[in-house]
């Protein structure tokens, strides 16, 4: 066994801190030289950065910006995954400044609001972006612009002034609870808000999941950055436990960077592994081995009730297609149907499911590695509670949350502040759940998008999205209701024809057979078009 998986953190040794300049402390001092990120650099070379250097290099750049009058302000950053990214985003909230990630697909227009309703003062930008920044500079009151290829110039400057006795940012006292972030949520059911999350917030979530979750290992990061599970699950969690992160530039590259990588540990959404878990079972059908795969599935479970696992032997091949070593898919930010959980645990591979939001940091819950609980998407994390508000007669309510997690609140919106929380504290995440005897917390569907029926019924759609993804042919589709009647919008196999929809127009219709009758679909509708998405891939649905 190498050192690098000897000296991980145990998840009954993680300390408590109370900010993310602590955390880096900690690895820095605990992990030294090992490797923190792989970095891809052009004409297929790599890039190593140490825990060391990490943390060194963060300081030489939070030296810089201090240097340059940027104290106690709000500073945005722009761009896909890379290590400059990640160190502008520490170098920032570790020096009491205030970092506002931004989304990077969006428009000029929309960068100019987020831009300006933070009240940003600088920004640090890819490359990439270059053209937008006339227009940004002509629309934002910005007085500092910071392209990401400078910094290795900027990180050779910092450390200049700090070994000519400059420690004013490296000295500098962080109190817990001051503002680390303002995140904007992505909009897919309504206008997107400017979440504050304090150090304490985001700390103490990390801990939680460390605590929760053995995920120690080689880790590919493909998840946005911007977004608050791909920085704390791919970026903060990997560094507490001592992985070794390697910086994709894209979700859609994830599998070949997993080969490349020879990944322990995914963290992705469920788009993706919807996504994976269809192109397992097309190259098994394409090359012959689908009928074979369905029984090896049998013979492993079969197995597995006895504890005789062989599972990476019977799905050799499976293994091999995503990197050889794979034993651990971390999934959040939406439903993720129960059969593919079961397809790849039955295949050697755990997936576990959590829930979150960004107001929570994101995390409120994940299943633990040794008591997965398939359909449900695991404990509260010690560092919140859950309790279900107003449950129906199946203990179906409002999932509220209160913890050490928990947002300061709405940048800029007290009103919206106050409208997100109950009297007595409790945040109101506007998501449907219940939670068996055991607490595990099952989630069910989402306020905004329920069905209510002239007959008084409620329909989930998420239920019956789940279903209809598993028909053949099925890309993505939405469900939602017009004129008292449940209609399903769908996006088929690109190229698919009349035959394709025909099949899943019965595939439906046999759906409905199984269904009471207020749940079930009336109107098949096809789309041209893949739906509109966030960066995490999650279809946009508006009320």
């Amino acid at each position: 066994m190498s050192k690098h998986i000897e000296i991980r953190l145990r998840s009954d040794a993680v300390p408590e801190l109370n900010t993310l300049k602590e955390m880096i402390r900690f690895v820095a001092d605990r992990y030294e030289d090992e490797t923190a990120f792989v970095i891809p650099r052009k004409g297929g070379a790599e890039d190593e950065k140490s825990f060391r250097i990490l943390s060194n290099d963060i300081d030489a750049l939070g030296t810089v910006l201090f240097k340059r009058g940027l104290h106690d302000c709000r500073i945005a950053v722009l761009g896909g995954n890379s290590y400059e990214w990640i160190i502008s985003y520490f170098a920032i909230a570790n020096g009491g400044n205030t970092v506002v990630p931004l989304d990077k697909d969006l428009l000029a227009g929309e960068l100019l609001f987020f831009i300006e309703n933070s009240g940003c003062a600088a920004l640090i930008y890819a490359p990439d972006y270059a053209d937008m920044i006339p227009e940004l500079q002509n629309g934002t009151s910005l007085r500092c612009y910071i392209r990401m290829d400078e910094i290795e110039k900027m990180l050779s400057e910092g450390s200049g002034l700090i070994e000519a006795g400059d420690h004013d940012y490296v000295d500098y006292s962080l109190p817990p609870d001051h503002m680390a972030a303002i995140v904007y949520t992505s909009g897919t059911t309504s206008k997107s808000k400017g979440v504050m999350l304090s150090h304490r917030n985001i700390a103490s979530n990390a801990a939680g999941v460390c605590r929760r979750v053995d995920g120690a290992g080689r880790v590919v990061l493909a998840l946005p950055l911007h977004h608050t599970f791909g920085l704390l699950a791919g970026v903060i969690v990997p560094l507490m436990y001592c992985g070794r992160t390697y910086i994709s530039g894209s979700v859609r590259h994830v599998q070949k960077d997993m080969v490349k990588l020879r990944a322990t540990v995914a963290i992705l959404v469920p788009a993706i592994i919807e996504i994976v878990h269809k192109k397992i079972w097309e190259s098994a059908e394409k090359n012959g081995r689908a009928k074979k795969m369905r029984m090896g599935l049998k013979l492993s479970r079969f197995l597995m009730g006895f504890g005789i696992d062989v599972r990476r032997e019977l799905f050799k091949e499976v293994h091999e297609a995503l990197g050889g070593e794979l034993y651990l898919i971390i999934c959040g930010g939406a439903p993720l149907n129960e059969k593919i959980i079961k397809d790849f645990y039955a295949m050697g591979i755990e997936l576990l499911n959590g829930y979150g939001i960004t107001e929570c940091s994101p995390v409120v819950s994940v299943n633990p590695n040794r008591a997965n609980k398939i359909g449900s998407v695991g404990l509260p994390l010690g560092c919140c509670q859950v309790r279900i508000a107003e449950p129906d007669k199946n203990g179906v309510g409002e999932i509220q949350v209160k913890g050490s997690n928990v947002m300061l609140g709405y940048y800029g919106d007290a009103q919206e502040t106050r409208a997100a929380f109950t009297e007595d504290g409790w945040l109101k995440t506007g998501d449907l759940g219940y939670q068996d005897r055991n607490k595990y917390l099952y989630v069910t569907g989402r306020i905004k998008h329920l069905i209510i029926l002239s007959n008084g019924k409620n329909v989930s759609p998420e239920e019956l999205e789940e279903k209809i993804k598993l028909i053949p042919g099925v890309v993505e589709t939405a469900v939602h209701a017009e004129n008292d009647k449940i209609i399903a919008e769908i996006f088929s196999d690109n190229g698919a024809g009349p035959e394709t929809e025909e099949n899943i127009r019965k595939a439906i219709a046999e759906m409905n057979r199984g269904l009471p009758r207020y749940k079930q679909i009336g109107l098949v509708k096809f789309r041209d078009a893949e739906f509109p998405k966030t960066t995490t891939m999650k279809i946009k649905k508006h009320s």
